[in-house]
């Protein structure tokens, strides 16, 4: 089989995971491990299924950066708990769920799974990097739309989506992208600013959804067309063109804040698959309760490393 690098949007999973597996599943202490629990069943799933040689668990080091911030003030603000002067806000993060986070990141070192997060972004920030950066094809693991703007069918990378839940995993390429929303991958961005994300506070722009987005993508290309166009006057109607017109503001910065990094020096990653270190595995399976999880993990693991 030929090389597949899989890049976890792990936040994404383990979220996914506290709410889907009920907070009865315990440690023997009587600690809540659902989420740590799903993100092994999980891992197992995906690893079993889509058969990567090479996997990183990709991390928010910081889930809102203020250049981000800077540039669209509301940028997930509804979902800070407390602001932080000197470093990253503190997310709502349910309590069962934030006591969870040092085990999750233990069971993925026992897996010998890298954790690879950067200063100052966000982990779609690192998986944009190391997507654009990887010399194999790549799937990425998200619920996140906003990284549908990496499918790149020439490079070989695909986005495995669970928004739809792990019994119904999508394998997006570039004509699974147009299919849904009359957009290419590469427009993708520039369609998700217009249509505006009240999930992550992005307004959008007033009037403009994702029906008109997408045709004036057709028309026009790119932002830079459309609002080219706007401002000649020409190939929109008046009302559109007032629109476009009125979010000047918006426009001028919303696509930084949207368009994920690609550029940033992560350094050397040994990311390819490797036999779990039993022990460790097993000491951490026994003091928290993972039980058939953590081995189903180690197992599709180790199928891979034996590929």
């Amino acid at each position: 089989m030929p090389d597949r690098l899989m890049l976890l949007d792990t936040a994404s999973l383990y979220f996914r995971a506290f709410y889907g597996v009920p907070d009865t599943v315990r440690a023997p202490d009587g600690t809540p491990v659902n989420a740590a629990r799903g993100l092994l069943d999980m891992i197992a799933k995906l690893v079993a299924t889509y058969e990567p040689t090479h996997l990183v668990a990709c991390w928010d080091e910081d889930w809102r950066p203020q250049w981000r911030v800077d540039l669209i003030p509301s940028y997930k603000t509804h979902r800070v708990a407390e602001v932080v002067a000197a470093g990253p806000d503190v997310e709502v993060v349910p309590d069962p769920l934030e006591a969870q986070v040092p085990l999750i990141r233990a069971e993925l070192g026992a897996l010998g799974i890298p954790i690879v997060g950067a200063a100052d972004h966000e982990a779609d920030d690192v998986i944009g990097s190391l997507a654009a950066q990887s010399a194999m094809p790549v799937d990425v693991v998200t619920g996140d739309r906003d990284l549908f703007q990496l499918v790149d069918d020439d490079r070989g990378v695909r986005v495995v989506y669970t928004g739809r839940g792990m019994s119904n995993l999508e394998l997006l390429d570039a004509a699974a992208i147009v299919g849904r929303y009359g957009v290419l991958p590469e427009q993708y961005a520039d369609y998700a600013v217009m249509r505006g994300d009240a999930s992550d506070g992005l307004p959008g722009v007033a009037g403009i959804g994702e029906k008109t987005a997408a045709s004036l993508l057709a028309a026009h290309g790119d932002l830079a067309g459309i609002i080219a166009a706007a401002a000649s006057g020409t190939g929109m109607t008046a009302g559109i063109r007032a629109k476009i017109l009125g979010a000047a503001d918006y426009l001028a910065v919303a696509p930084r804040v949207v368009e994920v990094v690609r550029d940033l020096d992560l350094g050397e990653i040994d990311a390819r698959i490797r036999a779990t270190d039993a022990g460790e595995l097993d000491a951490l399976a026994e003091r928290w309760g993972l039980g058939a999880s953590a081995g189903r993990a180690a197992a599709a693991l180790a199928a891979r490393a034996d590929a």
